[in-house]
């Protein structure tokens, strides 16, 4: 039984699933193995590619046994993410020798032929054409239209019952510390309809939660100039409100789950609080939003916006509108310049912000990011200091919010039943890896993965619940 690791890396996506049923192959077809690293950007984008593979007749491995090659999608988050890719890299480089690089770090072609010459081809970010032209080198299809038939979901590296719903690429905003917007571009949304044809398809296909995610999930739509599409018998807008909107009204007559990544704390957010109070659909009282440090002089530094107290305000708003929403942020500690009064200021913000799921990443220098120019580098072992501090702070905060669950009765969904029986499941203030969990070791003979149950809470510790049937 895994319990909630409170230093969980806030930029990765859950471990990729490969399923059974796509790993099966005939006689003499190709097999295309996968290893996908970063966050559940860089999983949707692994899932188009082997939906695509697939469909041309290749075999999906899981890993680097039986395959005929190697597409490894790579992360270019941090240093350590870009060095967790470039020894992902040249593992798979020994056990299987033909190896295609795509994703972030792709966008630095040199930088991973400099350390491995061998690789057949690098690629960058969600450029699925040119990961296929290499596949296609590497390895023919050799496609049978009456045995390889593809998934009405496609392939999924996500377990059956949840799923992510990426519904833009890019980033307009200029983080001295993130590179993403120089690998990933600017701001490009999917059409609204496009994307609501999709989560409908998800639905009928079985998933049972939505995660929205993109690079900045409250611009939707700005490089769209909002545009109007048609959908059923009627138009919707290309707007982060009207789409929440119309998901919310998708799952009203099933039981699903839209839970909402990445939203920056713009005015118009305030919108989506009232959807979210409506218990007729399906939008979560859940809100995932990057806040990165409290102090405005920091947050100046970083490029980002400044206006820390108006945040205050508008999550107590935000609270008063729908008193259960909950409220999940990342941070960072030790950004250059950050002196101890600042860290201090960001610790007393977390504290009246009383946030509920708190991730938090100690400031690393990444090649291009122009914070790398900032004077007044903060050193490791300050920086270390003052990550076990914030951790502490944030897990009390924690502590105090799970414990005041006890007694309640929920709904969750079951994510995994181990051989002792014990139900791996989340309440809905809970995305899979990076939040908490809700136990049931008790009377679980007839659940199955997927499942929303109701349980009454009965125990807590820091950051997971336990709970019985009802």
């Amino acid at each position: 039984m895994s319990q909630n690791p409170p230093s969980l890396r806030p930029d990765l996506a859950p471990q990729p699933l490969v399923d059974a049923a796509i790993t099966k192959k005939r006689q003499d077809q190709p097999t295309i193995g996968m290893v996908s690293l970063g966050c559940p950007k860089a999983l949707v984008d692994s899932e188009r590619i082997l939906t695509r593979l697939r469909a041309e007749g290749y075999a999906i491995s899981p890993d680097y046994v039986g395959a005929d090659a190697v597409v490894v999608n790579t992360c270019g988050f941090l240093d350590s993410a870009k060095a967790e890719s470039l020894e992902a890299i040249g593992e798979a480089l020994q056990e299987n020798g033909k190896v295609i690089v795509t994703g972030c770090l792709g966008a630095e072609p040199e930088y991973i032929t400099g350390v491995h010459p061998k690789v057949l081809a690098v690629t960058g970010p969600h450029q699925y054409e040119q990961v296929l032209d290499a596949v296609h080198l590497a390895v023919p299809p050799s496609p049978d239209p009456f045995i390889d038939l593809l998934p009405a979901r496609g392939v999924s590296l996500t377990p059956r019952h949840f799923s992510y719903l990426k519904i833009s690429e890019g980033c307009n905003h200029a983080c001295k510390f993130c590179i993403i917007p120089d690998m990933r571009g600017k701001l490009v949304s999917r059409p609204v309809h496009g994307i609501l044809r999709e989560a409908e398809k998800l639905v009928e296909a079985g998933v049972k939660e939505l995660l929205v995610i993109s690079q900045d999930t409250s611009a939707y739509g700005l490089d769209r100039r909002y545009s109007t599409h048609p959908w059923k018998d009627r138009e919707v807008k290309s707007h982060i409100t009207d789409l929440t909107r119309e998901l919310g009204q998708l799952g009203a007559a099933n039981d699903l789950w839209v839970r909402l990544h990445y939203v920056y704390p713009y005015p118009h957010v305030r919108d989506l609080i009232p959807i979210m109070a409506d218990t007729s659909n399906a939008i979560l009282p859940y809100l995932d939003i990057p806040f990165q440090h409290g102090h405005p002089d920091v947050l100046k530094r970083m490029a980002r916006p400044a206006a820390s107290a108006k945040v205050l305000d508008e999550i107590a708003a935000w609270r008063s509108d729908c008193p259960d929403i909950t409220l999940r942020s990342t941070f960072i500690v030790g950004y250059p310049g950050e002196t101890e009064a600042e860290f201090d200021y960001m610790l007393d913000w977390l504290k009246e912000a009383n946030l509920d799921r708190v991730g938090c990443f100690k400031y690393e220098n990444v090649a291009g990011a122009r914070s790398n120019a900032l004077p007044d580098h903060v050193a490791e072992e300050v920086k270390q200091e003052r990550w076990d501090r914030f951790m502490e702070a944030s897990q009390a905060i924690s502590e105090a919010k799970l414990a005041a669950k006890v007694g309640q009765t929920m709904q969750v969904i079951v994510d995994d039943i181990d051989e002792d029986g014990i139900a791996t499941c989340r309440t809905k203030a809970d995305a899979p890896e990076i939040d908490g969990n809700l136990f049931i070791d008790e009377d679980t003979q007839g659940l199955s993965v997927g499942d929303l149950v109701t349980v009454e809470v009965d125990e807590a510790n820091e950051y997971d619940l336990w709970g019985a049937l009802r």
